[in-house]
């Protein structure tokens, strides 16, 4: 390499160009060189974080060039062509690079590849959805571990599923039984290869358009990893799922409604809810009772059906899943409960990154509320989240980017209740307190409906910042 970071001829060539030094970039780098593949990462940023993770890896032994504009003349300036390129989430799938990279024959796939080669023959469980995946992927993984399978989750949530294979194939270590990957539409678009053994699908509301262009073509995306699956699960709840119920020729549909509701709308359920008992197809036997699982919410009763549809297809017996069930700890920053004070109940949903996931949580909670929104704004319909707000918010905290537009939202949208602006979330928690005792409200709910950037690193960030500040109250 050269001082600059970038390949000399006299360099052994890499075999594989990874693009991007996020934790996916470095988990697929680290999992490629265990593989003895020689590896180079190239990443246009040039900051703090990227310094200290590109001293982790050239530590290891893998080559890291920072400051490198992904374009063709950084390709070109390499002195070799990679065998393939490894493309981190972050950067679109249609960047002009990988298309160049594409017209010279050069293969292109997304980080999760890495993973999906490296851990064969182990079935992959796929879950994606607009709204909804990493509740369930929590769920399921949580069933097959209290049944005792190995059964690690990864991929969007926690580890990256290239950083889990590279633990599980150190020595020592043995592939799992199974693995529980939650797969996000960049994930699944970049990964064409990707086929597994089990497919759930949550709910589909428009989403992440400024990447994918369209609806349809978001669709498309989520649609290709269910017709790669052997086993498809659908929740016939969601509107979107439910209008294409006849295009699909085989799969597995769970409805938290009567089974004859389902009927109606054309669709012969695998598992359905009735008088809060959890039955199943043929025949309607009871399995287990809904209420095992505490999370408020018809949405979480669609979340258990799909994961016990797994664990009935991994040969769960139901008894055994009702009590893991009731065990279920909840999951971080999804209508997570952090503490009641002073009467009031204060909710961290910091996952709530768009409109619909925002109006799923005003659904599931009874007001009055306080409810805190903000953060970067993206595209959707926020018809249904305004028709919540005036149904269960008394007061309405708005805090950064999103707040003059949210405000907006709100006055055309003819919300009445109590409007406040503030920058951040150190002021918005104090003064939604103060709020809650004004208006004698039930509960504190933080629901941005929007992305987290403007002001974090991810949503996991905004909501460990809420729930440290609410419990300094």
């Amino acid at each position: 390499m050269t001082a600059g970071g970038t390949a000399t001829p006299s360099d052994p060539a890499p075999a594989t160009l990874v693009l991007g030094l996020g934790r996916s970039g470095m988990g697929a780098a680290r999992l490629l060189q265990q593989r003895q593949e020689p590896v180079l990462v190239l990443e246009s940023g040039n900051g703090e974080v990227q310094h200290r993770n590109a001293a982790q890896l050239r530590q290891e032994g893998i080559a890291v060039a920072l400051n490198t504009p992904l374009d063709t003349a950084s390709l070109d300036a390499l002195g070799f062509t990679p065998a393939r390129v490894v493309v981190s989430p972050g950067i679109r799938w249609d960047h002009p690079l990988l298309q160049e990279l594409r017209r010279r024959g050069i293969p292109t796939v997304g980080e999760i590849t890495t993973a999906w080669e490296a851990t064969r023959p182990v079935p992959w469980i796929g879950i994606t959805g607009t709204n909804g995946k990493t509740t369930v992927t929590h769920l399921v993984a949580h069933l097959l571990a209290e049944a005792g399978l190995d059964a690690p989750m990864c991929g969007n949530v926690g580890f990256s599923a290239a950083e889990l294979a590279l633990r599980r194939l150190q020595p020592g270590q043995a592939l799992p039984a199974w693995m529980v990957v939650e797969l996000s539409s960049y994930q699944i678009e970049a990964a064409p290869q990707l086929a597994p053994r089990i497919g759930l699908w949550t709910t589909l509301t428009p989403d992440h358009l400024e990447r994918h262009g369209s609806l349809d073509a978001y669709r498309a995306i989520k649609r290709s990893l269910l017709e790669r699956s052997a086993v498809r699960i659908l929740n016939a709840d969601d509107p979107d799922l439910r209008s294409r119920a006849a295009s699909w020729d085989q799969a597995r549909w769970v409805t938290a409604q009567p089974r004859q509701r389902a009927r109606e709308a054309g669709i012969e359920p695998h598992l359905w809810i009735e008088a809060d008992q959890v039955l199943a197809a043929p025949d309607g036997a009871p399995l287990l009772d809904a209420r095992a699982l505490a999370m408020p919410g018809e949405h979480n009763r669609q979340n258990l059906l799909m994961a016990v549809a797994v664990g009935l297809e991994l040969g769960l017996e139901p008894a055994a899943m009702e009590a893991a069930l009731r065990r279920f700890p909840g999951v971080p920053h999804r209508l997570e409960r952090i503490r009641s004070h002073d009467g009031v109940t204060w909710f961290n949903d910091s996952k709530a990154t768009n409109y619909d996931a925002a109006e799923v949580a005003l659904r599931a909670l009874e007001g009055p509320l306080v409810v805190l929104a903000g953060g970067e704004a993206k595209q959707g319909d926020a018809q249904g989240w305004l028709a919540g707000l005036r149904r269960e918010a008394a007061a309405v905290v708005l805090f950064g980017a999103a707040q003059g537009h949210f405000e907006q939202l709100l006055n055309e949208g003819g919300y009445s209740g109590a409007v406040h602006r503030v920058e951040g979330l150190e002021a918005a928690v104090p003064l939604a307190a103060q709020l809650a005792r004004e208006h004698r409200c039930r509960a504190v709910l933080l629901s941005p409906a929007c992305a987290s950037f403007d002001q974090y690193r991810d949503f996991e960030a905004r909501g460990d910042h809420f729930r440290q500040l609410v419990q300094q109250l």
